[in-house]
């Protein structure tokens, strides 16, 4: 039985000493953006596989233009036209030039693009059989983007545990994943406890008061990536108490409860874990806070601000500022997952 108070130390090392890695799940992986990957993804080819332009332009051989300059340009033939998925089969040559486009294969034979801006048409609309002039020299590898310069074929692009962004989603499906495996959102049942509690839209009578726990709990599970489940009000009646947080055991990772923590009459769910789980610590050294319910139930862990299963749950017995203290003093383990929902059953 957890009876004295400990240090707020030991209780942050006691819940993280049991958070567990949710289920696996497989999602396309342009859902995949805020979720973090199970597995470290690899890539199966080069990215990109080709150099390619980083330019609209014309693609030359450096040497070609090495003298070029104002006062002496340099005029070159154009003999190809290469755009992204139209690829120019020749190479080349002395005194040649190839039209083309932005993330297109550089062509064999060339090593840098001139952007078309600075390059004057002497003839002809600038593709194959017209001639261009150029005035200033060029470096090998302007312009040019080189094969696998954001991954090499077998490279880990994005590791196991990292949090996959936007454009992550986009370089897992460069190096061919239509879909990949993450860590599902944990769902975490949050219930108020209380006769005096009405609903927010309520007006509350002489001794009532308006729930506002449950949607600052709600909003922090959100915000820290979890799927949060509200389970309503519970009256001060222990029987539907317990199958309430029986219920919410069942159905989410983490459970917890919002009044009913400390010491009074009503105070029915640290009996309860006591009873059917096993309670951890009951009591944290701070102030304001003092009061929390740490404990397992089932399987799952329990807050009492309560907490329950070999469930992990908290329970919670606070005032709105209380309670914001005990979320900012209490772990906070962030779950990333942008397919966050909320629920109220």
């Amino acid at each position: 039985m957890a009876e004295k108070l400990i240090p707020l130390e030991d209780a942050q090392s006691i819940v993280m000493s049991h958070v567990a890695p949710t289920d696996l799940v497989e999602i396309p992986v342009w859902q995949a953006a805020g979720f973090p990957l199970a597995e470290d993804a690899v890539a199966d080819i080069d990215i990109s596989p080709f150099a390619n332009s980083a330019m609209d332009g014309y693609a030359v051989r450096a040497v070609d233009l090495a003298k070029a300059s104002t006062d002496a340009p340099v005029t070159l033939s154009v003999v190809g036209h290469e755009a992204a998925g139209h690829v120019f089969e020749g190479v080349v040559g002395t005194g040649e030039a190839v039209r083309i486009m932005t993330g297109a294969p550089v062509p064999e034979g060339a090593d840098a693009v001139v952007k078309y801006e600075i390059v004057e048409v002497l003839d002809g609309d600038g593709n194959e059989g017209s001639h261009v002039r150029f005035s200033a020299p060029a470096k090998v590898g302007e312009n040019v983007r080189s094969a696998a310069e954001e991954a090499h074929a077998g490279d880990v692009v994005i590791h196991a545990g990292e949090v996959v962004a936007p454009a992550g989603a986009g370089l897992l499906a460069s190096a061919g994943y239509a879909s990949v495996k993450v860590h599902a959102a944990p769902r975490v049942g949050i219930i108020s406890l209380g006769t005096e509690l009405v609903a927010p839209s309520e007006l509350p009578a002489r001794g009532q008061i308006r729930d506002s726990n449950s949607s600052a709990l709600m909003a922090e599970a959100l915000d820290a990536g979890a799927e949060p489940v509200f389970y309503g009000i519970a009256p001060d009646d222990e029987q539907a108490i317990a199958e309430l947080v029986h219920r919410a055991v069942r159905e989410c990772d983490f459970v917890i409860t919002s009044g009913g923590a400390s010491a009074g009459d009503y105070d029915f769910v640290t009996a309860l874990v006591r009873r059917e789980g096993e309670v951890l610590f009951d009591r944290i050294s701070m102030r304001p806070g003092k009061a929390i319910t740490f404990g397992l139930l089932g399987v799952s862990p329990t807050w009492g601000f309560q907490a329950i299963r070999p469930r992990r749950m908290w329970a919670l017995r606070c005032s709105p500022v209380r309670r914001f203290a005990r979320c900012a003093a209490l772990p906070r383990v962030r779950v990333p997952c942008s397919r966050r929902r909320s629920h109220t059953v």
